[in-house]
């Protein structure tokens, strides 16, 4: 019974992971289908591992900690190095410079310095988990590619978002994933709509894409992902 369940669990993933389409309409400016685009399985069609994009997750927000809190010693506080007074002769304590730490503005001993709070994951965790969050938006109907003519639409914000309207983007949080950014009309169409994100490919993780409920690519941006990972 218990190999009976086994096999039947594997078939099951096996039929799971060959249901994810990798076709894709590509939509030019008027939100209608221009062609359709097959995207690379070795990074759209991977095991997705949760417990991977946790980690990733975790460890991406508490890199973006700066251990800030920090004292000086006395050696790095300014000031003159010169003995106060004379050594012998005046009856007083013997004294170094103004700069000890027992005197008011001096250094201090065993202070705060900053601290490393880093987690380390290495490339080829980062790597499966970028491709794990891109297979789970695939299958979550959430990545939208759109034709590079859009980048010279005539820059009215109306028309963007009436494009979104068409395509159900209205509503929601959107990346956008370009070959490279620069100045273009598409850009100032969209600079003031809320919720939009705009990365090149070479700048993309897990973190960016699962945080953004839709993922849009444009169609050289999934030829620049395939170069980068998959080669020629």
């Amino acid at each position: 019974m218990e190999k009976d369940k086994k096999s039947k669990t594997k078939t099951t993933k096996k039929i799971a992971k060959k249901s994810v389409s990798l076709l894709l309409p590509v939509y030019n400016p008027r939100g209608e289908i221009e062609k359709e685009t097959s995207l690379p399985k070795e990074i759209f069609n991977v095991n997705s591992s949760p417990r991977l994009l946790a980690q990733y997750v975790r460890a991406y927000l508490i890199n973006q900690r700066k251990g800030n809190a920090s004292t000086k010693t006395r050696a790095q506080v300014t000031g003159s190095t010169k003995k106060i007074y004379r050594q012998k002769g005046t009856g007083r304590a013997r004294h170094g410079d103004i700069k000890a730490p027992i005197f008011v503005g001096g250094g201090v001993v065993g202070g705060p310095k900053p601290k490393d709070y880093s987690l380390k994951l290495n490339k080829k965790q980062k790597k499966r988990a970028l491709f794990s969050a891109l297979t789970l938006k695939l299958k979550e109907k959430n990545i939208f590619i759109f034709s590079s003519k859009i980048l010279k639409i005539t820059p009215k914000t109306k028309k963007i978002i009436d494009l979104f309207k068409k395509l159900n983007l209205s509503s929601s949080k959107i990346l956008f994933i370009f070959p490279k950014i620069q100045k273009n009309d598409f850009l100032l169409a969209v600079r003031n709509i809320p919720d939009i994100n705009l990365v090149e490919v070479g700048t993309i993780n897990p973190y960016l894409i699962l945080k953004n409920e839709k993922i849009v690519f444009f169609d050289e941006s999934i030829d620049v992902l395939k170069k980068h990972f998959i080669g020629n």
